[in-house]
């Protein structure tokens, strides 16, 4: 009983929180205080009514589910604590110094904040002494999980940006970074907010105690946590239920979000719940970006390790909502958004804000806050994104890194000089069944645009191929040059008019992606906390469990552009004449083009100053003439060479892009994109 007791202690999140309405006096933040005013009895009463309002959305969990997380917890900490004895006896230290090395269990992201939902896995950080290397976290501390009955699933993702071990451990989802501290054992006390811990370390081991340095601090930096936790789970349903729930597509993670309630409580350290999600929308709906959201003053602890800090580096200057994480090395955990999503977000704001001052009139409720707005019918245009790959394992590991890569499409977008936004979906939905009985997994992607108004009886003639090569080029590569691209692989594009997406969406059914390819794919710099909330799953307000998602849907249209692609390569020439924004567009394609054609040479972006808006390339009526031998490997297209090299001579033969009749063989089948729209008022 007293060991439970010590668990739900040691590994509750709930512990040592504040009353409610307990008054603050003590300054927070880098700022005073808006207001201090207490809350009233209709703020009360309010605060409930959000309460009863989110708990059919499933953000709350029951307690014998907690208690049952904080038993797992406890379990792999003592099997932490046993292997890290293990390897001190193996290693000849001083029994003395074996019996109390240590060793811990440290959670952070959603779990640490208090915020997560039903069936949410956890985040963790294993913590050990120096004399046991990430070598013996990758052997035998796996080796020792595999033992354990209750491990299912377990997979080691040692080469990722933050190596990471995956499991689950009696039906909890678990990630389990390492860090080995300068030190000769690790205490019970050990608090990891303590920088000179940072001293010493390699930069893997910093990466994997950011996540929880950070969430840490902002649960010291509020005034009142259990306040915070609840405007926490509040916003971050609003937001999945809008679709801007999404660090990796340019929109805000959930260490975002919470950065963005802390500095809301800071400024009304004194509010309820209720009262905060209407501030909240208040102060970031007239927010000056790109002026930036600081918990606390950045603190330089001379270990020159990189931080965010437009003075010193160039690049800090160009970020678009920069939101700074409180712990050293302080970083920009929002370097993905884009000028489209911030757009975005910044109208959301402003629309939240409408809504909860109708909500605090007594005008609406608060159910009204979390309706999902028509993502399909709020664009008259959308991109299409298909990825597709022939086993299932191949996918997830596709998927994972063409969504890491979208935002680089919404980039090239934003600068195309007749576009005025990008919007894409967080949510993924799967792909349409190919119309022979091949198998494959496909998942799709869906990218509102709006293009700019046209003056009277202008006409333009708009050629996206260029903004879509590039973004397939970019994955492309990047898929070699991390060796899993395979055979088969597919990734296209498609132009899709607002009336036409039930083609290809006929049940417009939600669906979660799982993205185990994700975080090692992402090129981000020094790390923000890992947010495991990061893949779009929209909650709905019900209890019933979903059904299995809908694997596909065969198109019966006679132009689906998908389901006639008859090889692995489709060059699909696109053309819109309808009007910008205005009446009703018609569509004609051309015909499909089979054939394999290797990236071109596109760098990819970099972050620097604000590109002005390229202008659209010009369309042409007239295929271009290539000479290309039917056999030239990658790397002898990309040297420009028409005469493979590395195969047999087999002599030049000169043919037409568009009247090759069979797929030439390639060691690499890829797929090329052009789409071009003539607009008229």
């Amino acid at each position: 009983m007293l060991a439970t007791a010590y668990l739900l202690i040691y590994f509750s999140p709930f512990t040592n929180q504040a009353p409610i309405a307990q008054q603050t006096t003590r300054h927070y933040g880098i700022t005073s205080a808006i207001s201090l005013a207490l809350p009233k009895e209709a703020d009360l009463v309010q605060t409930q009514r959000l309460i009863e309002t989110m708990k059919p959305y499933g953000v709350f969990e029951e307690d014998l589910e907690l208690q049952h997380r904080i038993m797992v917890l406890g379990k792999l900490n003592t099997l932490v604590k046993e292997w890290i004895k293990e390897i001190s006896e193996q290693k000849n230290l001083p029994a003395s110094v074996t019996e109390e090395v240590g060793g811990k269990i440290f959670t952070f992201g959603s779990y640490r904040l208090g915020v997560h939902t039903k069936g949410a896995d956890i985040d963790a950080l294993c913590v050990a002494p120096r004399h046991v290397e990430r070598s013996d976290f990758f052997s035998s501390f796996y080796e020792k999980l595999k033992e354990q009955e209750e491990v299912k699933d377990l997979r080691a993702v040692e080469e990722a940006f933050v190596p990471v071990i995956k499991l689950s451990f009696d039906g909890i989802e678990i990630d389990i970074l390492f860090a080995r501290l300068a030190l000769q054992i690790i205490p019970e006390n050990l608090d990891l907010r303590d920088d000179a811990l940072l001293k010493n370390l390699d930069i893997r081991c910093i990466r994997s105690l950011n996540g929880c340095r950070v969430t840490d601090e902002i649960l010291h930096l509020v005034p009142n946590i259990e306040n915070f936790r609840l405007t926490l789970r509040a916003i971050k349903l609003w937001a999945k239920r809008h679709n801007i729930y999404s660090n990796i597509l340019g929109f805000l993670g959930g260490v975002s979000w919470a950065m963005l309630v802390a500095r809301t409580c800071q400024l009304y350290p004194n509010a309820v719940a209720s009262t905060l999600v209407h501030k909240f929308f208040l102060v970031f709906s007239k927010w000056e970006w790109p002026n930036p959201v600081l918990l606390k003053q950045p603190e330089d602890c001379n270990l020159n390790l990189p931080v965010w800090d437009p003075r010193v580096t160039p690049s800090d200057r160009y970020h678009l909502m920069p939101i700074i994480t409180p712990a050293y090395p302080q970083q920009n955990s929002t370097y993905n958004v884009s000028a489209s999503t911030r757009a975005i977000m910044v109208d959301e704001f402003k629309q939240g804000l409408a809504i909860t001052d109708e909500i605090l009139q007594n005008k609406a409720e608060w159910s009204k806050l979390f309706e999902a707005p028509n993502f399909f019918q709020k664009y008259k245009h959308y991109i299409v994104l298909l990825a597709g790959a022939p086993t299932e394992k191949q996918h997830l590991e596709w998927v994972g890194l063409v969504e890491s890569k979208i935002r680089i499409l919404v980039g090239n977008l934003e600068k195309n000089e007749f576009i005025t936004l990008a919007h894409v979906n967080p949510q993924s939905f799967p792909g349409p069944k190919e119309a022979n009985d091949k198998e494959e997994h496909s998942t799709m992607w869906v990218i509102g645009i709006v293009f700019k108004k046209i003056e009277g009886s202008e006409t333009r003639n708009i050629d996206l191929t260029f903004d879509i090569q590039s973004f397939t080029d970019t994955v492309y590569r990047q898929a070699i040059s991390s060796k899993m691209f395979e055979q088969e692989m597919k990734l296209s594009a498609m132009h899709v008019k607002k009336k036409q997406l039930h083609q290809l969406l006929p049940n417009l059914k939600r669906r979660k992606h799982s993205t185990d390819g994700l975080r090692q794919m992402n090129d981000s710099n020094l790390d923000l906390s890992i947010d495991s909330d990061n893949s779009m799953s929209v909650p709905s307000p019900t209890a019933v469990p979903s059904s299995t998602p809908n694997k596909g849907c065969t198109l019966g249209h006679p132009h689906s552009p998908v389901g006639a692609s008859p090889g692995p390569a489709t060059v699909s020439h696109i053309e819109a004449t309808g009007e910008a924004e205005g009446a009703k567009p018609t569509v004609t394609r051309q015909r499909s083009i089979t054939a394999t054609v290797p990236p071109s040479q596109t760098p990819p972006p970099t972050m620097g100053p604000p590109a002005t808006k390229r202008q659209g390339s010009p369309t042409s009526e007239t295929p271009t003439k290539k000479s290309r031998s039917d056999k030239v490997c990658y790397l002898c297209f990309v040297s420009n060479l028409t005469v493979c090299m590395c195969l047999p001579s087999q002599g030049v033969s000169t043919a037409d892009l568009s009247d090759v009749p069979v797929v030439p063989k390639s060691p690499i089948a890829l797929v090329k994109n052009s789409i071009k729209l003539r607009l008229s008022r």
